[in-house]
């Protein structure tokens, strides 16, 4: 039963998380600012190719593709700066989206006490943390290909 109820409670953030990113004003959102703006130990994205990520990151699942309401999370093949600017910020909704399902939930401990919800706790955890390493990994590679193009327009 205490397992149910998790479930329930999870698949509810995950429900309710969607329109509330759509919500969220972008200008709230600026990647080359804390915490979105990449740490020295990531190098610029790259410590994320020691988890093969190139590998797996096309297969998540990828609620953009079911949702028309979502910014495609994809580089047309003639990007434009506000293009770009748009997808940067995006990945940083995201993962602001992904810490927050992490932190809530933590609300499964309230559920169910002890080793059980411990458990579950780190099921959301670990299902949460590839999306945030998948826009960690993806931004530094976006604002690379954006100040290209801006310094190409100027």
């Amino acid at each position: 039963m205490k397992l149910l109820q998790c479930a329930i409670y999870v698949a509810a953030l995950g429900l309710i998380s969607n329109p509330v990113g759509n919500l969220l004003p972008r200008r709230w959102f600026r990647a080359e600012r804390f915490p979105y703006r990449p740490f020295s130990w990531e190098r610029e994205g790259k410590i994320y190719e020691k988890l093969h990520i190139r590998v797996w990151k096309d297969r998540v699942p990828d609620m953009s593709r079911l949702l028309r309401s979502m910014v495609p999370k994809a580089v047309t093949a003639r990007p434009t700066a506000e293009s770009l600017d748009r997808l940067v910020r995006e990945t940083c909704v995201a993962e602001a989206v992904h810490w927050a399902l992490a932190v809530l939930s933590l609300g499964v401990l309230k559920i169910w006490k002890g080793l059980g919800g411990w458990i579950c706790y780190g099921l959301c955890l670990l299902g949460n943390l590839p999306f945030i390493i998948i826009q960690r990994y993806n931004r530094p590679r976006l604002l690379r290909t954006l100040n290209r193009l801006r310094a190409r327009t100027e």
